[in-house]
């Protein structure tokens, strides 16, 4: 598609196009609150089942850095899911 079709399709359609872009940020924040969570839980069950093996009774903790990296995810899907809604308020307007 070319340039010039999208703009003639934002020209006909204004809101459409910016409800689509909408859409677009909040798949996006969900796929990597999603993503998140089933690392979070792999990473969970992994230390679980080592320490199983080596006989450890106590909490499995992940380390600081998988931590950081996990709030990071979680902060940078919310934020998606945050500017989705407000583009999506602002497609209203248009």
């Amino acid at each position: 598609m070319s340039l010039q079709a999208l703009w003639a399709m934002f020209l006909a359609h204004p809101a459409q196009v910016v409800n689509g872009l909408a859409l677009f940020f909040a798949c996006a924040g969900a796929w990597v609150l999603l993503a998140t969570r089933w690392r979070e839980q792999r990473s969970i069950a992994r230390l679980a089942a080592e320490s199983e093996l080596e006989g450890v009774d106590g909490p499995t903790v992940q380390d600081e850095s998988a931590q950081r990296l996990n709030r990071f995810f979680y902060a940078f899907g919310y934020f998606s899911l945050a500017v989705a809604l407000g583009v999506s308020w602002a497609s209203t307007q248009v």
